[in-house]
């Protein structure tokens, strides 16, 4: 999750610069774009939209390429419904952080028996570390770009943060970099580089352990309602349990207070439409 939040972060935190980067075009009037797309697939990794007068970006940072749904179909699912939406042009970029030989992340298209989408792929290993170095939003993704000695980039990157001149986004870009970093490298090398005080003084970090405590809370909310149910009503089908998973914190703790007068499924099903 730290890895997800911090891409996510990054890409919505600086729109414009990630959109100069991808689209190489002038981006000014780029923002996010806040949506909510019905029946959203499970995915592991950050998903991002920025939209300007006539053109949506969307981009993925994926660090595995493993997904369910496999990623070149989400990609399609991602395209219809935000075409439905806004009915405007659609870039879409996929983000792979970690090296693999998986075939998933050199595709760049879904292909059916009568469809065929197709999207864009970037394999961070593979970029020049140039444009991504003179961007301090691009700081924490240059330390995952190509180079022939890695350590020396991861060098250059904390040099480039060290020069940030306003306080606050020093310590943001610098948690953002140690965080990414530790896909690649040792810990130890990463602590050598960055001073561990400025990374925990962050706003990134800060949200980080918050989203932690969270997602501690619900998938706690999450397992002792899921106990009663299994107490109560037995043979949950995969629907109503998808449906559980998708409450939130509090909907959990109201459900597991409702379910004492549940007789049956049903119960559970008419609770459900009426509160998820």
């Amino acid at each position: 999750m730290a890895y997800d939040n911090t891409c996510k972060y990054l890409a919505e935190t600086y729109p414009t610069e990630f959109a100069k980067w991808l689209l190489s075009t002038d981006t000014s009037d780029m923002q996010v774009l806040k949506t909510e797309l019905n029946l959203e697939p499970i995915r592991a990794d950050s998903v991002t939209f920025l939209k300007n007068a006539n053109q949506i970006l969307h981009i993925e940072f994926q660090t595995q390429p493993k997904s369910t749904p496999p990623l070149d179909f989400r990609m399609l699912n991602y395209y219809i419904r935000l075409k439905q939406i806004y009915w405007c042009d659609i870039e879409q970029v996929i983000i792979f952080l970690q090296p693999s030989n998986s075939e998933m992340v050199f595709k760049t298209e879904y292909v059916d028996r009568n469809t065929r989408h197709k999207y864009r792929v970037i394999r961070l290993w593979e970029e020049d570390s140039a444009p991504l170095l003179n961007n301090p939003a691009l700081l924490p993704l240059a330390a995952l770009a190509k180079s022939n000695s890695p350590e020396s980039l991861l060098q250059q990157v904390a040099n480039a943060v060290d020069m940030i001149e306003e306080s606050e986004e020093q310590k943001n870009i610098s948690a953002c970099t140690q965080i990414l970093a530790g896909l690649r490298f040792d810990r130890n090398l990463i602590n050598q580089l960055f001073r561990e005080e400025i990374m925990q003084e962050s706003v990134i970090y800060q949200d980080i352990i918050q989203r932690g405590e969270q997602i501690g809370k619900k998938q706690e909310a999450l397992q002792y309602t899921m106990r009663l149910l299994n107490r109560r009503i037995s043979n949950l089908n995969s629907e109503t349990q998808q449906k559980i998973q998708a409450l939130s914190t509090t909907q959990l703790e109201d459900l597991g207070e409702a379910l004492l007068d549940f007789s049956n499924q049903n119960d559970l099903t008419i609770w459900l439409d009426n509160n998820s």
